[in-house]
Parts: C-alpha cells; sequence; structure tokens
C-alpha cells in the first residue's frame, strides 16, 4: 500500500473524507520505472479516472456461483498481536465491499519468518498510520507477513469479514476506503516475489473474503489500478492474474455451487468524492517510508 497520505490530516475521524491511499515505500527501496510517483493534483484525477475504469471491469457477474465456500484462515485479531485502542470509533458502514485491494508495505524482504517479528510489523503499521500520519487506526484491513502470519489491521475488520454483511471504512487507496477491503503485504515487491507461503497466505485471505462478501475472484486488484503509485511492486502486481486464478479455485468457481454473488450495494460515488478532494483539500509532503526505528 505505500504509506504515503496524498492528502493532509482532515477533520474526517483523524483522516480525510473517505480515508487515505498510503504506503510504506522508501524512495530507497522504489524501484524507479522512471521516476518515484510524485502526487500532483493531475495524478488525483488521473486516479480517479482509475477507479472510472475499474468500475467498468466484470467484477460482480450477477448469478456467479461458488461450489465451496471458502475456509477461515487462522487471523491475529488486534488484541492478539497487542495493538492500542484506535484513537476514536472506527466507522462500520451498512454496505458490503465490492474488491479487495492489494499491498505491499516496501519494508525490507526480511528474512525473519516469526510470529514475533508479524506482530511487531503490526505494532509498527499502528504507530506509524496514528503518531505519523495522524489517523484514527491502521489504515488497511488486514496484513499477511513474509512468515505467511495473517493480522487484522483496523479494529473491528475482523468482526465485520466474519459477519459477512458489513465493513469498516479504512485508509489505505484514495476513493476506495469505503468500498474495498485493503490487504498489506510485507515486503518489497518491485524486483522479487513474495515467499511461496505469503503468496498462499494471501490466496486463502482473498479466498475467505470472497466467500464471506459474495465477491468474484476478478474482484482482486491492485493499489496501482485506482491511485498514482508504485504498489504493491511490479513483481507482486504481475502475480494478481495468477492470485484471481488460484482464488477462483478455492472458491471452485466456474462449477455447480449454491452461493452466488450478489449485486453491489449501493454506496457513496467514490468518483466523485475523489474529485471534490482533488478540488479541496492540501496535498502532503510526507515521504513514503515507514521509520527503521519503529522495527527491532
Amino acid at each position: 500500500m505505500c504509506l504515503r497520505a496524498p492528502y493532509g490530516r482532515g477533520p474526517f475521524n483523524g483522516q480525510p473524507p473517505n480515508g487515505n491511499g498510503h504506503g510504506m515505500t522508501s524512495s530507497a527501496q522504489q524501484q524507479a520505472p522512471a521516476a518515484t510517483p510524485h502526487h500532483t493534483r493531475r495524478s488525483v484525477f488521473t486516479g480517479a479516472l482509475a477507479l472510472a475504469a475499474g468500475a467498468a471491469l466484470p467484477s460482480f457477474a450477477a448469478g456467479r456461483a461458488f461450489a465451496a465456500d471458502a475456509a477461515a484462515p487462522a487471523i491475529a485479531s488486534c488484541a492478539t498481536w497487542g495493538a492500542r485502542p484506535s484513537s476514536e470509533p472506527v466507522v462500520v458502514l451498512a454496505n458490503r465491499p465490492q474488491r479487495i485491494i492489494v499491498h505491499h508495505t516496501a519494508t525490507a524482504n526480511v528474512t525473519d519468518y516469526s510470529q514475533q517479528r508479524a506482530f511487531a510489523l503490526a505494532r509498527a503499521i499502528q504507530t506509524y498510520h496514528m503518531d505519523a500520519q495522524g489517523w484514527i487506526d491502521t489504515g488497511q484491513h488486514f496484513t499477511v507477513s513474509r512468515g505467511a502470519f495473517v493480522m487484522e489491521g483496523r479494529h473491528s475488520s475482523l468482526a465485520e469479514l466474519r459477519g459477512g454483511a458489513r465493513q469498516v471504512r479504512a485508509a489505505h487507496c484514495v476513493g476506495q476506503n469505503t468500498v474495498s477491503i485493503g490487504i498489506e503485504n510485507e515486503g518489497t515487491y518491485t524486483s522479487e516475489e513474495p515467499p511461496a507461503a505469503q503468496y498462499a497466505a494471501l490466496a486463502d485471505l482473498c479466498a475467505y473474503v470472497c466467500t464471506q462478501y459474495r465477491l468474484p475472484a476478478t474482484a482482486i486488484y491492485g493499489h496501482r489500478d485506482f491511485n498514482a503509485t508504485s504498489c504493491p511492486g511490479d513483481r507482486l502486481y504481475a502475480l494478481l492474474p495468477a492470485l484471481r486464478r488460484d482464488v477462483a479455485a478455492r472458491l471452485g468457481a466456474g462449477a455447480a455451487g449454491s452461493g452466488t454473488v450478489a449485486e453491489p450495494d449501493p454506496v457513496r460515488d467514490p468518483i466523485r468524492d475523489l474529485l471534490d478532494q482533488a478540488a479541496s483539500d492540501p496535498l502532503s509532503a510526507l515521504p513514503e517510508y515507514l521509520p527503521p526505528h519503529l522495527l527491532p
């Protein structure tokens, strides 16, 4: 997700209206195809066009059947990994999400695959989002460590996922924070792929999200599909077609089944929200990186 906020702090629960896009992308870690993405008002409107294009893709094929429901993976709750309380109550929305958005944290590709490291990462992200970005809590809904540990991000995300009817408003992708589930993947995937176990854990999580919210596997996107960013890295982004296929296989998509994908719930117009933000909110000079002192 590249932890950068294109907009400064706003009046909406410690974040701009509809939340922020962001990421943990260090300029030193970023593989620049041409130049490190720079958020301007033009790039914000480009994001709006990407949003419109994404909305046109066949993400919601009504009547598509699931042959099987994906099993719930092990997900460490906020209490389990030691989250601090949110600074304000999180907002739970009555609508279900319309899509999943995949991010990378743009942190080091560590070889410490332990649970201890995973929980330390979750705490560091929350500290950065709350203390540096000024948000009310962790921005994304879920995080997958390089050791394949899956963790709840923003409070109440796990409970609402299990319920399958509502979602928590997040702060992971401009224009998408009320209509999508954001999943962070530990690491920087500009020039290398995630570990096999991490990828498998991501696929399992995506399949469970699709099961609970009745989404098709085609509803999986990358951060760059909606915002001017290199997130989730060229290599992880290139894996998204395979991820969709693997998630579809877990769902038994295409075979007869009892579950069907419902039409998306009516929600606010995210394109209009994005354009309104571009016209009224200042841009943030906050750099894209997770300060190294936050992790042991």
